[in-house]
């Protein structure tokens, strides 16, 4: 993931227009007095306002990193007891499920900070990963709908994982296909391109075989074109 971006001030636009000509030096002096104090306690607001911000985002982000930890941490063996000093979990769905909760919380805690807002994305991916699947769809569709620019389509991502895992190709085809044509920092149109090709592998090779061409053909000298590459040397065989 992104690394977490830093709130800026937005100073409110203040303006007064005076009309008419009779003692307009007085009323000039008035207007010009009471335009100083509403701009003071308009700064003074929004410096306080600025600093709150920056604090709770402080508090969301030191949360997040904790709940990510939990949702990093390792699966023991089978059978294997659990050590108090090294966490672990008997299981992914154990795992996400307790992450969640914490996700959850920071979320609804701090909803209008970043890390509260990417908070909100893990909670949805974690519902699915937890054996939640209508609250998935309902927080990964929520993440979509901010419109955030990094989260929202992050979120379109997760949730065509989703709708792959619950058999319904022709809706994680359609955001991939929006992935694709609006490519992202988060989600470029190469990582869109191969989940979807690799969809189209088990029941539409030739389709697979199209896009991974694409990809090839635009991405030569990445990453991405090196897995196509490979993907169309398998699907040859």
């Amino acid at each position: 993931m992104r690394g977490y971006t830093r709130h800026q001030l937005k100073e409110d636009k203040l303006a007064d227009a005076a009309k008419g000509t009779v003692n307009w030096a007085e009323h000039h002096r008035k207007l010009v007095s009471v335009a100083s104090t509403v701009v003071l306690v308009a700064a003074a607001l929004g410096v306080g306002g600025w600093a709150l911000l920056q604090w709770q985002e402080q508090k969301a982000s030191f949360a997040l990193g904790t709940a990510l930890r939990t949702y990093q941490r390792p699966l023991r063996p089978a059978g294997t007891p659990a050590d108090p000093e090294f966490p672990s979990f008997a299981s992914a769905t154990e795992r996400a499920q307790t992450a969640r909760t914490e996700f959850q919380k920071i979320a609804e805690q701090y909803s209008y900070t970043r890390s509260g807002k990417m908070a909100r994305y893990y909670v949805g991916v974690t519902a699915m990963e937890g054996g939640d699947p209508a609250a998935a769809e309902r927080e990964l569709k929520a993440v979509i709908q901010s419109g955030d620019k990094d989260l929202a389509p992050l979120g379109k991502l997760a949730l065509a994982t989703f709708y792959r895992s619950q058999k319904r190709d022709a809706e994680a085809i359609q955001l991939y296909r929006e992935l694709i044509d609006n490519p992202s920092e988060s989600v470029p149109k190469a990582t869109a391109q191969l989940e979807l090709g690799s969809l189209y592998e088990e029941k539409q090779p030739d389709e697979a075989g199209k896009l991974y061409q694409q990809i090839q053909a635009e991405n030569s000298a990445s990453v991405a074109g090196e897995i196509a590459a490979a993907r169309m040397s398998r699907l040859a065989k």
